[in-house]
């Protein structure tokens, strides 16, 4: 009889504590409760998640959390610790939480719950009753995957015997809420670092200033989802408040390289808020928005300004760095700077794009680091979008190359969003539409902000035969990005759900939109067409027939019944309407 073995993996546990957590309770129990919750939810689940951990469990004053990639830990506590020390600014030293972290590489078992068990677990456990309040303690095993690779002093601390562990360790502290004194100008800004300034009430009236920080913290809460970002706190950003400062004095003293600012002003029944991205190397203004909206429910409007703004701001450091990448190192780009290169392209306009070319920039970055997250959900990326636009050559071969990509980003990654509505396309095209749906869902849970899993998630319920439910998720992903590269598809999806359900004025208003905002693309012309013709509008049915077929000269309606994407009876069913109105515009039936 086989003996059954446990299942063991190498990776690298974190263990944090919060200090004198029992005298904080019996100071005062409910306060340090609330405030314990909020640091979890605002603070370090949102540091983990971008640093690509996973919390493995918590305790009422600590956790347990393990990452693919040691410098991914190391750098999350850092991260961690950082914002701690600024969340405690100010308090007195009873208010204080603090925390002790331990991280260490080793071999853990694990259970069929996905808890860890082992010596690899005990030590971290072990450094962290060791490390100083607002510091961090490392084993060797663990800072010999990061020295070098992470600028940060680290103090020997020499051999120790810890409890209940058989061999001495080495040991390393760092203490990143106290960093030593270190020549400022040395110090190289982290990429997609910044920081949000407080907008600015151009009214001066008092009581609109709780709606203008508002804006201000909900954009720092949104932007530190983004992977791989560097954001500083709230209560750092707010000592400039109502304070004049340049941006590039602000840029070296916070180690950052964007900032964020903006104002608000209000006018009868309207607010206006500007906002504007400022390189804090040389003061350039890289980008800028404008909303003038109606004073009608404050606080949707305040969410919709956040949101909107996080998203693009997100497009756009990236762009940034993308740029910056070419302009400082064009002949010595690592990984990362290759990942963003490409990143940049996909967030193109798509008569701008280059998918190619992005593809070729994943698979560079790849070479130099075969785990970089980034190139590993683009790589998958770019290969889904050909199987999903018919585009592909070899789908077998494709198909392989993007689940295995994606496969590896979720096992490095599992918290990220990007990486499971890839992983959402890659079932849709397999003809798993139900499980698409719930990976979407699942998607928009990690990152509200993601329109791209909002649009299609609308899109899977148009082929699973409800249409009359896609529209709130389309809405809400134009609404979230009115601006993005994917916006003609949008319009056009929302055109076909009402083609679906006989809406055909409808229909007509959105498919001129997705023309109007796209003119390159030959489906919307066809859609377009049909619905031209089943509202008894024979000239604009024909018109829009002779371009769709100008872009696409093989189009036939047999060729589009073949490209189904769903089986499902009433999609069937009521695509049935779209047949019978390319047939009445004119378009050839093939065979």
């Amino acid at each position: 009889m086989a003996i059954e073995r446990p299942n063991r993996r190498l990776t690298t546990i974190l263990t944090a504590d919060a200090v004198g957590y029992s005298r904080l309770v019996g100071t005062d129990e409910e306060g340090t409760l609330e405030r314990l919750r909020a640091i979890r939810k605002d603070l370090i689940d949102p540091v983990i998640a971008t640093h690509r951990g996973r919390i493995v469990k918590t305790t009422g004053d600590g956790l347990l959390a393990e990452f693919a990639s040691v410098v991914d830990a190391v750098r999350s506590a850092i991260d961690m610790q950082r914002a701690m020390a600024e969340s405690n600014s100010g308090l007195g030293q009873d208010k204080r939480i603090e925390f002790r972290v331990g991280i260490n590489l080793g071999d853990v078992v694990v259970e069929d719950d996905g808890d860890l068990m082992g010596d690899g677990v005990n030590v971290a456990a072990r450094l962290e009753g060791i490390a100083e309040p607002g510091g961090i303690c490392l084993s060797s095993a663990a800072y010999d995957q990061v020295r070098g690779k992470i600028d940060i002093a680290a103090q020997d601390r020499g051999q120790q015997q810890l409890k209940n562990i058989a061999e001495p360790v080495q040991i390393y502290a760092i203490s990143p809420a106290h960093p030593a004194a270190a020549a400022p100008h040395t110090t190289v800004a982290p990429r997609l670092s910044i920081v949000v300034l407080p907008f600015v009430n151009l009214d001066g009236n008092s009581e609109q200033d709780y709606f203008v920080d508002g804006v201000t913290e909900s954009l720092t809460t949104d932007l530190s989802r983004i992977p791989g970002a560097f954001v500083i706190a709230r209560n750092t950003a707010f000592t400039f408040k109502s304070k004049p400062a340049d941006v590039r004095v602000i840029g070296r003293e916070l180690g950052v390289r964007y900032v964020m600012e903006g104002s608000v002003q209000g006018g009868g029944d309207r607010i206006r808020v500007n906002a504007q991205l400022i390189d804090t190397e040389t003061g350039a203004h890289l980008w800028a928005e404008r909303f003038d909206k109606p004073r009608a429910d404050i606080f949707d409007m305040q969410d919709e300004i956040t949101t909107r703004l996080a998203r693009t701001v997100g497009i756009e450091l990236v762009a940034a760095e993308g740029r910056r990448a070419e302009r400082e190192r064009p002949n010595n780009m690592d990984a990362v700077d290759l990942a963003m290169r490409g990143w940049a392209i996909l967030n193109q306009p798509l008569s701008l794009r280059r998918d190619r070319a992005a593809c070729d920039l994943f698979d560079a970055a790849l070479r130099l680091d075969d785990r970089n997250v980034e190139a590993l959900v683009g790589l998958a990326f770019y290969h889904g979008n050909d199987l999903r636009t018919f585009a592909s050559t070899n789908r077998d071969e494709q198909l392989r190359i993007a689940q295995t990509a994606i496969s590896e980003a979720l096992t490095l990654a599992p918290g990220n969003a990007l990486a499971h509505f890839v992983h959402a396309n890659l079932l849709h095209v397999s003809g798993a539409t139900e499980r698409s749906l719930r990976e979407l869902e699942f998607a928009i849970t990690l990152d509200r902000n993601l329109a791209w899993a909002h649009a299609d998630a609308g899109f899977m319920k148009v082929l699973l035969g409800r249409a009359e439910e896609a529209e709130p998720d389309l809405t809400n992903a134009i609404r979230l990005s009115p601006r993005d590269p994917g916006l003609d598809r949008w319009y056009a999806l929302l055109g076909i759900a009402d083609l679906f359900l006989g809406r055909l004025e409808s229909a007509l208003d959105r498919l001129r939109r997705s023309v109007g905002i796209n003119p390159n693309v030959a489906m919307p012309y066809f859609f377009l067409a049909a619905a031209s013709a089943l509202s008894g509008r024979a000239t604009e049915a024909q018109e829009a027939r002779n371009v769709g077929l100008q872009l696409d000269p093989n189009f036939t309606v047999a060729r589009f019944r073949h490209e189904r994407r769903s089986e499902n009876p009433t999609f069937l069913a009521q695509r049935e309407r779209i047949y019978e109105g390319l047939g009445l515009a004119g378009v050839p039936e093939g065979n």
